[in-house]
């Protein structure tokens, strides 16, 4: 088995990983990215755990080019992120499932997808703690009014994850 790293952070790889075989496929509109990343009800968050790759589902909220999570005090994930802070994104729309009679070529998925790639931020001051949970509420309840209890606030760990890339496929492309 070979030892050496397969992640490295490096500008290549950023840009290299976020290359599509399917340019057909390929959405590059900010606009259509943003808005993938909206309407996603769960994102899956990409970290390095020990050399190995591990992959967590959790609520979200984007804001800009930035998107905010939350998580527990403790924990794997965030033992991760703190360790390594470069993270892979991921979210998906399936719209439907064409079915057929033959199995490869007749049956596909019809779907959009974002993939990010960026570096993760443990929020420490309460002002941008606020944010972060205001944006996650409005995103799944429609209201920003939130007020968060000191305790609350405290023993909820909020992170933001600045995107470096962001690319979109969607399939069938459309004709």
């Amino acid at each position: 088995m070979n030892d050496v790293p397969v992640f490295q952070r490096s500008e290549a790889t950023v840009s290299d990983a976020a290359k599509m075989r399917r340019a057909d496929k390929e959405i590059t509109d900010p606009d259509e990215l943003h808005r993938i990343l909206d309407e996603a009800p769960v994102l899956h968050l990409g970290v390095i755990d020990d050399g190995r790759p591990y992959v967590v589902p959790l609520n979200f909220a984007r804001e800009g080019e930035a998107l905010w999570l939350h998580c527990a005090a403790e924990g794997r994930k965030l033992r991760c992120l703190r360790s390594e802070p470069y993270v892979c994104v991921e979210v998906e729309k399936l719209i439907r499932i064409t079915k057929g009679e033959s199995a490869c070529g007749a049956w596909t998925s019809h779907y959009e997808s974002a993939i990010g790639f960026g570096t993760a931020t443990v929020v420490t001051d309460d002002e941008n703690r606020t944010q972060g949970l205001r944006a996650i509420m409005a995103k799944y309840s429609g209201r920003r009014d939130w007020q968060f209890k000191p305790e609350t606030l405290a023993r909820t760990v909020v992170v933001r994850v600045d995107l470096e890339s962001l690319t979109g496929k969607r399939s069938p492309a459309p004709s």
